[in-house]
């Protein structure tokens, strides 16, 4: 079950010069409430977001009526369905973009040395989690950095995890509730596609901060390689290819990494 990696909305950072997008505030909406006080901020921060941007969020109406009835249980329920159970997509991106691909690790690392410098907190979550990096875009001062990172990372990851919420790749996964739980399948249904409309308002915001850009998602580690002291990115003696025993070594060391 995920941790409560939420933050209080009044110490997140400032609007970037530039940003017409509070990503902290959208962070704070990707994350799993584990109290009614986390939750409550998670009703402050839509709040906030639709004052700022209203035509933007009015692609999230779904989203902001499921919000105002939902008790945090029910909330919990759909968020766990969304995205950790049986999930419809998932909020590590670089698993979206890479899955078990030994450049997921190579990713880790980078975003992991980037969240350090801008002094963000990743909490118990590894660095290529969506909050996280929505936290990060927020305190990045490396602007073509952070714009590299929105226009060929996140905005096609967006529309994969968008592409997710397809009313037949859905169905396959109802399979799997509709065997061993029954009552979560039929409480979640009505509210299924709910964080779809959220993905959706995101992935407009960042269009109107960023532009579409480049499309291929993997231009942020092809130019990130020439960093990378192995392929593994930490220490040595991996090779230009590594196996899945080296992936998973990788992604051990990025995890102990985050924990110091």
């Amino acid at each position: 079950m995920p941790n409560d990696t939420a933050i209080n909305i009044q110490s997140n950072p400032p609007m970037s010069a530039g940003l017409a997008t509070d990503y902290a505030l959208f962070a704070e909406l990707f994350t799993y409430p584990a109290n009614e006080q986390s939750y409550s901020r998670i009703r402050e921060a839509y709040a906030r977001l639709c004052a700022q941007a209203p035509e933007m969020m009015d692609l999230s109406e779904a989203f902001g009526q499921f919000l105002e009835a939902a008790t945090m249980v029910e909330f919990q329920e759909v968020f766990l369905r969304t995205f950790d159970v049986q999930a419809i997509t998932t909020l590590d991106i670089g698993f979206t973009l890479f899955g078990e691909d030994y450049k997921r690790g190579q990713l880790l690392v980078h975003l992991n040395q980037e969240h350090r410098e801008a002094g963000n907190d990743c909490f118990t979550e590894l660095s290529d989690h969506l909050p996280n990096i929505l936290r990060l875009i927020q305190r990045m001062e490396k602007d073509e950095l952070r714009t590299e990172l929105v226009q060929s990372m996140l905005i096609p990851v967006l529309r994969k995890m968008i592409g997710e919420f397809s009313t037949d790749k859905m169905d396959k996964k109802d399979e799997v509730y509709k065997k061993n739980l029954k009552a979560v399948l039929d409480f979640s249904q009505p509210y299924r596609t709910v964080f779809k409309s959220l993905l959706q308002s995101l992935n407009l915001a960042m269009i109107g901060d960023f532009g579409e850009g480049e499309t291929a998602e993997e231009l942020v580690v092809e130019n990130w390689n020439a960093d990378i002291p192995s392929a593994c990115g930490i220490g040595g003696g991996c090779s230009s290819s590594p196996g899945t025993g080296d992936f998973s070594r990788m992604i051990e060391d990025e995890m102990n990494i985050e924990k110091d």
